[in-house]
C-alpha cells in the first residue's frame, strides 16, 4: 500500500510578503486550496490589500509587521528579508511549499522535511538589477550602496537556494534563471488561470487594451507611447505608482480606467480588439486570460509570453521593447483574423485542475524520494 497522496500531507506555506494582490497571491489561494489547513507564513500581511478570501486562513506574519514602511515601500526594507526568512523555522511540517519571487525560500526546514520551492522568479531586483530599476526614480546614494548590498544579499540568495530540494518554475524563461542563477535545476508547471470566467463575444470594439499594476518594468509607457503616436485607441485598467507618468504621456486616444472588478476586467477583455503585453515577465496571467475572453494578444518576444502566445495563431510577436517594433506588431495584428476557438482551447491548457494535478505529482515524486531515502 503507497503513500497517500500530497494533498494529505500536513503542509506549511511560505509567501514572501501579503500587502498586495496580484498573480502571485493568486497562486498562494490556489496552493492553500490544496492545502486547506496549512499555516501560511509570510513577512507582513495586511487584510484590506489583498483577497479578503485569506481572511479566512491562518496566516502568520513576522516580526517585520512591526516595522514602517511595509504596507507601500516594501522594497525599500530589501536588507532585512534575509534576516526574517533566514531566522524563521519552520515546525511542526511533514512538507514545506515556498511560493516564492523574493527570499522567502531561505527560511527553515527541521532535517529531513521537503521544501518545494514554486518560483516565480529568482529575486528580479537581485539578479535582473538593470530591468527591474529601469524607469524607477532611485536616489544617487542608493547608486553607491545598492551595488554592496546586492553582492551581499546575491550571496545568501544563492545559499539559501541550495538548501531547497525541489524547485518548480512557473515558466520556461523561469527554469532557464534558476538554472543560471541558483546552479539547479527545476520541473515547470504553470500556474492556475480561471479561464472559465471569461466569455468570448461578437460585440468586438476597435480599442487595444492592458490591464496591468502600473509600475515601470511592466513597460505600460511603451504601448501608452506607440498609441498616442499611432492615434490608436487605448484603454488602460490598473493602478500604480506609475500613474502620474503615464497620464503625462498619454495623448487623447489613451483611456486610464483605473482598478475594475473582475467582472468588468471580463468584459473589457472580451470586446478589446487586441490585448497588449508589453513587459518581460515571468509568466503572465492576462494574456492567457484574454485569450479565453477570445481576444488575441501582442506580446513582447521574451519571459512567459513565449509559453502563452502561439505567434500568428492566438496573437504576435514584436522582438524589441521600441516604438517602431511594436508599431509593426500592431500593423500585422490589425491585418489578421484569429479563430475564437484556438484561443480559447490554448488558454485551457492553463486551467486551476492541470495545475493542481501537475503540482501535485512534482509534490508526491519529492515524499515518495524522501520515503525511500528513509527506507
Amino acid at each position: 500500500m503507497g503513500r497517500p497522496s500530497a494533498g494529505g500531507t500536513r503542509a506549511a506555506l511560505v509567501h514572501d510578503w501579503l500587502n498586495q494582490q496580484g498573480g502571485a497571491e493568486y497562486v498562494l489561494a490556489e496552493l492553500h486550496g490544496m492545502f486547506p489547513e496549512a499555516p501560511i507564513h509570510t513577512a507582513f500581511y495586511e487584510p484590506t490589500l489583498v483577497d479578503p478570501g485569506f481572511r479566512q486562513m491562518d496566516v502568520r506574519p513576522g516580526w517585520m509587521q512591526r516595522l514602517p514602511l511595509w504596507r507601500t515601500r516594501h522594497q525599500s526594507l530589501m536588507p532585512l528579508y534575509p534576516l526574517a526568512f533566514g531566522r524563521r523555522r519552520i515546525e511542526g511540517a511533514e512538507l514545506v511549499l515556498s511560493n516564492c519571487s523574493a527570499f522567502c525560500k531561505g527560511v527553515q526546514v527541521p532535517r529531513g522535511v521537503p521544501h518545494v520551492c514554486y518560483c516565480l522568479t529568482p529575486t528580479r531586483f537581485l539578479w535582473m538589477t538593470d530591468d527591474y530599476l529601469a524607469g524607477e526614480q532611485a536616489p544617487r546614494w542608493s547608486r553607491v550602496v545598492l551595488p554592496l548590498a546586492l553582492a551581499w544579499a546575491r550571496r545568501w540568495d544563492r545559499r539559501a537556494a541550495q538548501r531547497v530540494t525541489q524547485f518548480v518554475a512557473i515558466s520556461t524563461a523561469v527554469a532557464e534563471r534558476i538554472r543560471r542563477f541558483y546552479g539547479r535545476g527545476s520541473l515547470i508547471v504553470h500556474p492556475p488561470v480561471d479561464v472559465a470566467r471569461f466569455r468570448p463575444t461578437t460585440d468586438v470594439g476597435d480599442h487595444f487594451l492592458i490591464v496591468s499594476r502600473l509600475i515601470p518594468y511592466k513597460r505600460v509607457d511603451l504601448a501608452v507611447r506607440t498609441c498616442t503616436a499611432l492615434g490608436l485607441p487605448l484603454r488602460v485598467v490598473g493602478v500604480g505608482r506609475d500613474d502620474a507618468r503615464l497620464r503625462a504621456l498619454a495623448g487623447p486616444t489613451v483611456r486610464f480606467l483605473g482598478r475594475l472588478p473582475d467582472g468588468e476586467v471580463s468584459r473589457e477583455m472580451a470586446r478589446c480588439r487586441a490585448f497588449l503585453f508589453p513587459g518581460d515577465e515571468d509568466f503572465g496571467i492576462t494574456p492567457v486570460e484574454a485569450q479565453a475572453a477570445g481576444r488575441p494578444v501582442v506580446a513582447y518576444r521574451a519571459g512567459g509570453a513565449q509559453d502563452t502566445v502561439v505567434d500568428g495563431t492566438t496573437g504576435v510577436f514584436f522582438e524589441k521593447q521600441t516604438v517602431a517594433s511594436l508599431r509593426e506588431a500592431l500593423r500585422r495584428v490589425q491585418a489578421m483574423t484569429f479563430a475564437t476557438d484556438a484561443l480559447v482551447a490554448n488558454a485551457r491548457r492553463f486551467r486551476p485542475q492541470r495545475f493542481r494535478r501537475e503540482l501535485r505529482d512534482a509534490i508526491d515524486a519529492v515524499m515518495d524520494a524522501r520515503d525511500g531515502d528513509r527506507r
